[in-house]
């Protein structure tokens, strides 16, 4: 695709940080809790998100190994077997091989992989541990393990996502009668699985301010965007069914002088679908890393999300972390962004075309806008991923034996 021809940006006010009104206080939590298993159905290093906020956080603390879904070989030349990736603060991410021939064989797939990833724990001395799911398909390869406490974080209604697996439901149902919790990703998705497991608990998405508020400051200007024209108006996210490419393509047509720039890998669906015009900059899969600096050079922010079953419980992350970058945010009527972002007027709501369009132009002004930072700012600093976990982490030494606890290492954490 074409990139626009270079122009000057328009002139800016300058970009204060974060405000530096003082949080609430720091609070020290005993830390103990023993070793944890995470079951996963994202890849580790795909896209920087919930799962990792959260079990990095962990694992500052504690051995924690997160189980990816089975990788199936195209021959049956090798034996099950388990990969080992080290990543951020030790945490394992582990990997069970397996080849061709059980990948429709799910029964026996799934005693496979618990034959694995039994044999490896062992080897590890992992014995009470921890069971965190966030894939109820997870089930099968680990119902012969004893943990001694359950934790379902639901982060999305995945039985609405394109593809999902016919059992995925009837899974669920398995797990709500394991978990000793059910966390949420977002108040609409706890309104619903609250009426399903009497210990439910909403956590919505919540941010790295130190992260995104990077992109208040002065920062270089990444290559592939250095040439695209202003205004711009951003997404990054996954682009799949949830993203309204029809929205996208009458904004595309109906505002030429906007430049479109869309961050983030394609899939699940046809990348030949995706509207193509000029003004429309497909820069592919970023690092968590290099987010703030796309950020920076954004003029507006938006959550081009369609109206569908995958997205009627979902809670972007993305919108704090697109305000703690500073920049104006348009969303279309996404419950868990209307409320509370939408009803605080943080983030301008839009659900057609033509008042999308009115609301980027409006957004396009907000950066002079005083009061609307500082009412962003004030309502930031009552979120982080720090106090999430830090709640997270309460909750669960309610419910753990004290016999496990008091063997594990003691740790102290502080928000």
């Amino acid at each position: 695709m074409s990139l626009s021809p270079p122009a000057e940006p328009p002139v800016r006010a300058s970009e204060p940080a974060l405000s530096s009104k003082p949080a609430a206080p720091a609070v020290t939590l005993p830390y103990n809790l023993p070793d944890l298993v995470c079951f996963a159905h994202l890849h580790w290093d795909f896209v920087w998100q919930r799962p990792q906020h959260l079990m990095s956080r962990f694992a500052q603390h504690g051995r924690v190994f997160y189980v990816e879904d089975a990788f199936y070989h195209a021959d049956n030349l090798i034996e099950p077997h388990i990969e080992v990736k080290e990543r951020q603060n030790g945490l394992k991410v582990l990997v069970v091989h397996l080849p061709d021939q059980l990948r429709h064989q799910e029964q026996n797939s799934e005693q496979a992989q618990y034959e694995v990833l039994r044999r490896y724990f062992e080897e590890q001395g992992v014995q009470d541990f921890i069971a965190w799911y966030y894939t109820p398909m997870a089930i099968g390869k680990s119902r012969g393990f004893q943990p001694v406490l359950t934790i379902y974080d639901c982060m999305d209604e995945l039985a609405a996502f394109k593809f999902a697996p016919p059992a995925l439901r009837e899974r669920e149902q398995e797990l709500f009668q394991k978990a000793d919790y059910v966390f949420t990703g977002g108040h609409t998705l706890y309104e619903a699985k609250s009426q399903q497991h009497a210990d439910a608990h909403p956590f919505p998405s919540s941010i790295d301010k130190a992260h995104f508020g990077q992109a208040r400051q002065e920062m270089p200007e990444p290559a592939d965007q250095a040439g695209i024209a202003h205004p711009r108006v951003g997404f990054f996210g996954v682009v799949d069914e949830r993203l309204d490419i029809e929205l996208l393509r009458q904004l595309a047509d109906a505002h030429p002088e906007w430049q479109f720039v869309i961050i983030g890998p394609v899939v699940k669906i046809d990348p030949a679908q995706l509207p193509r015009q000029q003004n429309i900059h497909y820069l592919g899969s970023k690092d968590y890393q290099e987010l703030p600096a796309y950020l920076r050079g954004w003029d507006v922010a938006t959550l081009l999300f369609a109206d569908n079953e995958s997205t009627k419980f979902i809670s972007p992350t993305k919108t704090p972390e697109y305000l703690a970058a500073g920049r104006p945010v348009v969303s279309t009527p996404i419950r868990d962004v209307v409320r509370p972002y939408g009803d605080l007027n943080l983030v301008q709501i839009a659900a057609t075309a033509d008042e999308f369009g009115q609301a980027i132009a409006k957004a396009l002004l907000q950066h002079q806008d005083a009061d609307w930072r500082q009412r962003t700012d004030d309502y930031l600093a009552t979120i982080s991923w720090d106090q999430t976990w830090q709640q997270m982490v309460e909750l669960m030494q309610k419910k753990l034996p004290s016999a496990t606890t008091s063997t594990s290492t003691a740790n102290s954490a502080t928000a």
